[in-house]
């Protein structure tokens, strides 16, 4: 059954202790032995599964034991389970960890959480730092809270890939950075990569702290070490609501423009020796140097495109793409737009407005069709991303009358729960933004995406 492919962030549900049932498929192994939601799988193969890693690796193969909890009169039952090769269990749990979730042990210079608004839900402020979410759900992880036993589960089971922070390698750097546990951190990836786990890494480059020096010197390190496949290196991101920083590299053409230079001869060694680029600068770096993106094959298939790294260059080529196999849906889509009196606003953070805009002309060279930036008053200081942005923001700045507008909203805006990041539901946004006179759509922002969603909310055929 399909999992989440993005993390669950800041939901408001109810979350207990145990790998409780959200859903069972039809006909299924589960189905046919009558597991049913709401239920509680106390045991695999008389192991208790602290997390949907145990699940999968106890009940790997073509037969399971269970013992299974029904809440409503309490009984536990035990029950087997066998499967055709291929065939999956059938279960759906209602989270990925069972034993609850591992905390944050650091104390980092640049944690987003501690510039969030005083008044965003508790929720946004819980510091997760699990090595189960970097394997299950691309999460950045220090490994500085990783136990000896649970860096060995990681290499016994192969949970690889593992995406971890560095940040730097000089430990008073790290220290001065992250907390007085930095060093156990490398220790714990050091161990890892000698077992064999392949390592996505990240750098969140502070201007004056980790860059310049410091920055070569964790590239050095890095390009010493194969394991790691890929590193992203990320600007600093600040709020108005930092006490510790006011600027960064949005605000430093000629700094960003100094790291982009001095990452580009280890992306040239790295390509000449292991024929992929491996180093990789996040899209705002480029934006921020006012530097084209580079092409695709920069990017070595985006393994770290969910950390803003090739999300621009992969739209441009999907833009094309679609001009080149979609020319007729476009059309069909302008010709509607036309007909109905309609222009077509495609709401975006400030950062993605230049990229989408290659859509819009695509879409309507006649220009019925442009990008609604929104302004991140919220959080204010160099926040400028698409999935940050809030309703208060949104509906301020979106005009009162838009009787002839098809306004498209990003996904990414909403998480689970379908929430904004100040609180508001999808459910109410959409319903404000019709009492305005708008048709709307909800839409993932990728170029092919968007013509489905457009299609549909036309009433087009596709």
């Amino acid at each position: 059954m399909a999992e989440q492919r993005r993390a669950d962030y800041a939901s408001t549900r109810d979350r207990a202790l145990g790998a409780w049932v959200a859903a069972v498929e039809e006909g299924s192994p589960a189905w046919e032995a009558g597991v049913e939601p709401g239920m509680r799988i106390v045991s695999v193969n008389g192991v208790e599964p602290r997390d949907l890693i145990d699940w999968r690796w106890e009940a790997d193969g073509a037969f399971c034991a269970l013992e299974v909890l029904d809440p409503r009169d309490g009984t536990t039952t035990p029950c087997e389970l066998w499967r055709e090769p291929g065939q999956d269990w059938g279960i759906d749990f209602t989270d990925v960890l069972f034993d609850g979730i591992r905390t944050c042990v650091n104390a980092c210079q640049f944690c987003f959480m501690a510039m969030l608004p005083p008044e965003a839900r508790s929720t946004l402020t819980l510091r997760d730092d699990d090595y189960r979410l970097s394997f299950l759900q691309g999460n950045f992880v220090t490994l500085t809270n990783v136990s000896d036993e649970e860096a060995d589960r990681i290499v016994e089971c192969g949970l690889s890939p593992m995406n971890v922070s560095i940040h730097a390698i000089s430990p008073e750097v790290r220290r001065s950075l992250i907390g007085r546990r930095a060093d156990r951190g490398i220790e714990v990836l050091e161990h890892l990569l000698a077992g064999g786990i392949e390592v996505h890494a990240q750098i969140v480059l502070c201007p004056g702290i980790n860059d310049g020096a410091e920055l070569a010197a964790t590239l050095d390190w890095v390009e010493a070490r194969p394991g790691i496949t890929s590193l992203a290196v990320v600007p600093l991101g600040y709020t108005k609501h930092s006490r510790r920083f006011k600027s960064s590299y949005s605000d430093d053409v000629a700094a960003s423009r100094a790291v982009v230079r001095l990452i580009e001869p280890y992306q040239r060694r790295a390509r000449e020796a292991l024929g992929i680029t491996r180093f990789q600068l996040s899209d705002e770096f480029y934006v921020d140097a006012r530097l084209p993106v580079p092409p695709a094959e920069t990017y070595d298939g985006y393994p770290q495109f969910y950390d803003g790294i090739g999300m621009l260059r992969s739209f441009l080529d999907e833009t094309e793409l679609s001009a080149l196999e979609r020319g007729a849906d476009l059309r069909a889509v302008d010709e509607a737009l036309a007909e109905r009196d309609l222009r077509l606003e495609l709401v975006c953070g400030e950062a993605a407005a230049g990229t989408i805009d290659a859509f819009c002309r695509a879409l309507s060279p006649a220009g019925r069709a442009s990008t609604r930036a929104i302004r991140n008053d919220y959080f204010g200081g160099d926040v400028n991303v698409t999935g940050l942005i809030v309703s208060e923001d949104l509906l301020a700045q979106l005009p009162g009358d838009l009787s002839h507008a098809l306004v498209v909203l990003p996904e990414v805006m909403f998480n689970f729960d379908r929430l904004t990041l100040d609180g508001d539901t999808q459910d109410h946004i959409l319903g404000e933004l019709r009492r305005r006179g708008a048709l709307v759509a909800v839409s993932v922002p990728s170029p092919g995406d968007y013509l489905d969603a457009l299609l549909a909310a036309l009433g087009l055929p596709h």
